[in-house]
């Protein structure tokens, strides 16, 4: 896999097309140029370059809600809840 196959997933993990194009797009071009290159030099230049503008970017992603215990026990709450709704109604 190349190194902008797995920056161009890191960008799609991290929804970055979203939030700031322009440096998404960026940072899959500086990819693609160490991937073009066999010069060392312009290797280690271009992923410093990418490596602050992957950071920004990750600073940038949407934070994911993958629930906490809170919305465990609104959850369960809520089945208790349709449950009785639905003894109550005679079903």
């Amino acid at each position: 896999m190349s190194v902008a196959d797995k920056i161009a997933a890191e960008l799609d993990a991290i929804h970055a097309e979203e939030t700031s194009p322009g440096m998404a797009a960026v940072a899959l071009d500086l990819a693609k140029s160490i991937d073009s290159t066999n010069v060392p030099g312009a290797k280690a230049q271009a992923a410093a370059q990418l490596r602050p503008i992957m950071a920004d970017l990750h600073r940038r992603a949407p934070v994911e809600s993958k629930g906490d215990g809170v919305d465990d026990v609104a959850q369960q709450r809520e089945k208790r809840r349709s449950a009785v709704r639905k003894q109550a109604s005679g079903g």
